[in-house]
């Protein structure tokens, strides 16, 4: 007669879980990034994932707060804010010159953004959370007056050029010369980045 096998046990279970919940979670970033809010379902992601769509909800919830949670992740790394202090401005310019070029990898949070913006409610998600990750991020680095402004200033000449040298490809941002581009976006984020009153 064979011994009954032992319990799983419990830190088991829980790594386990987490590794699921980490599964949906980054099922669900690649899904909204290539399709949208409005573009993908819950049982898209579940298939994506490997589970059922009934383990999502019982994760998260809703295909609302999955998204809360994706758009919370995929916006945290800076991806573009590069330095601090007086090197801000050239550093961030330089990594945003880089990170758009012709041969650059995909900038996921942008293309999150672009492909979920229209609905309203994923709209309203999002700009709370570049208001805790990107935004914080500039306005921790900026001193004296107006630093929202002047951070979401930095933030939409950043999705701008994204937009317009990566997506639209137009032929004066795709083909300029980086060095001459980063210098030109410098000298905008310098105007940002001094020190007002």
């Amino acid at each position: 007669m064979s011994a009954t096998p032992a319990p799983a046990p419990s830190n088991r279970r829980r790594r386990d879980a987490a590794a699921t919940r980490q599964a949906i979670l980054d099922a669900a970033i690649a899904a909204f990034t290539r399709h949208g809010y409005d573009g993908v379902g819950v049982r898209d992601i579940a298939q994506d994932a490997g589970v059922t769509a009934m383990l999502i909800n019982r994760y998260f919830g809703s295909k609302e707060q999955l998204f809360t949670e994706a758009v919370d992740v995929a916006f945290a790394p800076r991806t573009v804010i590069a330095g601090t202090g007086g090197e801000l401005a050239g550093e961030t310019a330089r990594t945003l010159v880089a990170r758009t070029a012709p041969d650059a990898e995909e900038l996921g949070p942008f293309l999150l953004m672009l492909r979920s913006a229209a609905n309203p409610r994923a709209a309203e998600i999002m700009r709370e959370a570049i208001g805790r990750h990107p935004g914080r991020h500039l306005a921790e680095e900026l001193s004296g007056g107006g630093t929202g402004i002047r951070a979401e200033l930095m933030l939409a000449v950043q999705a701008g050029v994204w937009l317009m040298r990566s997506v639209l490809t137009t032929p004066a941002l795709a083909d300029a010369d980086p060095e001459e581009l980063a210098q030109l976006i410098e000298s905008l984020f310098q105007e940002m980045t001094d020190i007002r009153a």
